[in-house]
C-alpha cells in the first residue's frame, strides 16, 4: 500500500476540506481522467482498490497514472479509552483530494472503454467525480 518512506512530523492536524484544488487540475499524462467533483480524504486502501479495478479491467491495452498520493497520517485512540493521555497512534494514511483535481489518467483505449473503466474506478471512491478528457 501507498505511504511516504519517511515524513518530517509522525503525526499531523486533521486541517480542513475548504476551497478548490490548488494544482493538478488538467489531464497531463494520459489521454482521459477521472476528476473530483466534491473533497474528501482518500485512504491508501481506497487508492489501492481502484488501482486494481482499472488495471484488471485495462488488461494490458493502456496505461494507468495516479496523481494522489496519500502523505497524511490519520491517527486513532484505541476503543474505551479515557480523556487525555495524548494523541493517539497514526492508524492509516490519506489523500487530501479537493473539487477539481485529477486523480486517476489513463492513454491507449477508445474513449468509451475509458469512461467504463472511469465509472468502475469512482465506485471505489469516496467523492463524487467526473470523466474528463484532454
Amino acid at each position: 500500500m501507498l505511504m511516504p518512506k519517511r515524513v518530517k512530523y509522525r503525526k499531523s492536524q486533521r486541517g480542513r476540506l475548504k476551497g478548490w484544488s490548488k494544482g493538478g487540475n488538467e489531464v497531463a499524462f494520459g489521454e482521459y481522467g477521472l476528476q473530483a467533483m466534491t473533497s474528501s480524504w482518500v485512504t491508501a486502501r481506497q487508492i489501492e482498490a481502484t488501482r486494481v479495478a482499472l488495471t484488471r479491467f485495462i488488461k494490458k491495452g493502456g496505461k494507468l497514472w495516479i496523481r494522489i498520493f496519500p502523505d497524511k497520517p490519520i491517527s486513532k485512540k484505541p476503543a474505551e479509552t479515557r480523556m487525555g493521555k495524548g494523541k493517539g497512534a497514526p492508524e492509516f494514511w490519506v489523500a487530501v483530494v479537493k473539487p477539481g483535481r485529477i486523480m486517476f489518467e489513463l492513454e491507449g483505449m477508445t474513449p468509451e472503454l475509458a469512461k467504463e473503466a472511469m465509472t468502475l474506478a469512482t465506485h471505489k471512491l469516496p467523492l463524487r467525480a467526473r470523466f474528463v478528457q484532454r
